[in-house]
């Protein structure tokens, strides 16, 4: 009769032990700062800087003829 009455308490306190079941564990997000452009302009600087060296190479050209 021990036997089956310490049977049942052990039973009875194995259940109490997994009574919650399985949890995810909590993992926090990682952050990602992204660093916002300090100017729109820089885009379109090279184009234009090309455009005026074009402009200033077209405009000086030699006039030379060989003869």
């Amino acid at each position: 009769m021990k036997k089956i009455i310490l049977a049942a308490a052990l039973t009875l306190s194995a259940n109490s032990v997994f009574a919650d079941g399985y949890t995810d564990p909590i993992v926090e997000p990682a952050v990602i700062i992204e660093e916002a452009a300090s100017s729109s302009s820089h885009g379109i600087l090279v184009p234009i800087m090309m455009l005026i060296f074009l402009g200033v190479a077209l405009s000086s050209g030699s006039s030379y003829v060989p003869e």
